[in-house]
């Protein structure tokens, strides 16, 4: 009787964790075409096709002046008015680590779902912000909705959440392993047989479920160049210097959320920061969207000194401008663009001592660093810019090395300013 019950329980659990990895990937795609759909309406390219080989840099570079402005203020207007009207009239908000670690207390689908879309349609139409947390979100509230209709208990439903979470970014980028150690360095910040499998069950799923809607493409295009023998050095003594950097983004960035008031403020100050926005992409086509632009430009040796520190900068500064105007998105494809041209910076100055090797190889392992650092996840960020790009295996000690630097630097910076 014991025995059967086991299974039974057993087969419950893997319902469960099939069902999370089946929703996640299909509300991920379903977002991911929503986003596609909306930029190519806006910003007038790849028309008839949702998933298109021209880029949105590209779409953006070739829209007029007139266009380009009027869908980034768009943009700003749906930001402030949207998360405004949502904060006063919708339901209060649980976040995904507050479902994790309460999960009695239900996301609410309705506050979550607009979250979400909002997002997707910010970032569509040039928020310079992440569009990874909106499918995160709908796959924890679909992991949410199947646990509590298969009577999970707590501990159970704590880890199919979590899973949810990163099953929704593995489908959006089509990141299986990131995924999955995203739920269990991030969400659950623990590893069992049990959680792990879970993990890489569901995220192996939904990233494979939102190929069939949005292909197998990478997403973003490097080709592997062999490492001078200084490589190693760079990355070792660059680590410090990107952990530094990261935790001062960490710090501007939380400071600009901080800020951000629910009233009349919030579409006052986002129609302003997207107005900046707009003003500045008609000589920066390179500063609307979630930064993938920014990064590609960097591992294509794209980018001169001058040109690379004027991206940064205005980069951080239009980041920081929507952050505060009140607008939502991640910070993990911004965090990455940020990195990479950081890196790129620190490579060129390398080079003038000891020549060797391409830009985007610096770019690229500098990035993961710097990413590491900021989101507080140095296994997952390896793993994810190994998927993003398919490097080689020879670039992964010199990451593993420079990343472990930054993330121990940015550590202490944090236990410091604390005191």
């Amino acid at each position: 009787m014991t025995a059967a019950a086991d299974n039974k329980n057993y087969l419950i659990r893997l319902l469960a964790v099939v069902l999370t990895g089946i929703l996640a990937g299909l509300s991920g795609m379903v977002l991911a075409l929503i986003l596609h759909a909306i930029q190519h309406l806006a910003f007038g390219y790849s028309h008839g096709q949702l998933v298109g080989s021209e880029s949105f840099l590209q779409g953006v570079t070739d829209s007029s002046w007139s266009r380009r402005i009027m869908a980034i203020v768009a943009g700003g207007a749906v930001a402030g008015f949207g998360w405004w009207l949502l904060g006063r009239y919708g339901q209060k908000r649980v976040s995904i680590a507050s479902a994790v670690a309460n999960p009695s207390v239900p996301m609410p689908a309705g506050t979550t779902t607009i979250h979400a879309l909002l997002q997707i349609v910010t970032v569509a139409l040039g928020s310079p912000l992440g569009r990874e947390v909106a499918p995160r979100e709908m796959g924890a509230l679909g992991a949410g909705m199947v646990a509590r209709k298969l009577g999970l208990p707590e501990d159970e439903s704590r880890t199919l959440i979590a899973c949810g979470a990163g099953a929704g970014l593995a489908a959006v980028y089509n990141v299986p392993l990131a995924g999955a150690l995203f739920s269990l360095e991030v969400m659950l910040l623990s590893f069992s047989w049990e959680k792990t499998l879970a993990a890489i069950i569901t995220s192996a799923i939904a990233a494979w479920t939102a190929t069939l809607g949005l292909g197998d493409e990478s997403q973003y295009h490097f080709t592997s160049d062999i490492l001078p023998h200084s490589f190693l050095w760079w990355a070792i003594i660059s680590g410090p210097i990107l952990g530094a950097g990261a935790w001062l983004f960490r710090k501007a960035t939380s400071t600009a959320r901080s800020h951000v008031q629910s009233n009349w403020q919030m579409p006052v100050f986002c129609l302003l920061a997207f107005s900046l926005l707009a003003a500045l992409s008609l000589y920066f086509p390179q500063l609307p969207g979630n930064g993938k632009g920014p990064m590609q430009l960097a591992l294509s040796d794209e980018l001169g000194f001058p040109g690379a520190t004027m991206l940064l900068v205005l980069k951080m500064v239009v980041i920081l401008a929507v952050l505060r105007g009140g607008a939502e998105g991640g910070l993990l494809t911004p965090g990455l663009a940020v990195g990479g041209l950081a890196s790129l910076l620190l490579c060129m100055l390398w080079q003038q001592l000891l020549p060797g090797g391409d830009y985007g190889s610096f770019a690229l392992v500098g990035a993961a660093a710097f990413l590491a650092a900021s989101m507080q996840m140095p296994i997952t960020a390896v793993a994810l810019v190994m998927e993003f790009t398919h490097m080689d295996h020879s670039y992964l000690a010199p990451t593993l090395l420079c990343a472990a630097g930054a993330f121990l630097t940015c550590r202490i910076l944090d236990k410091n300013d604390s005191f």
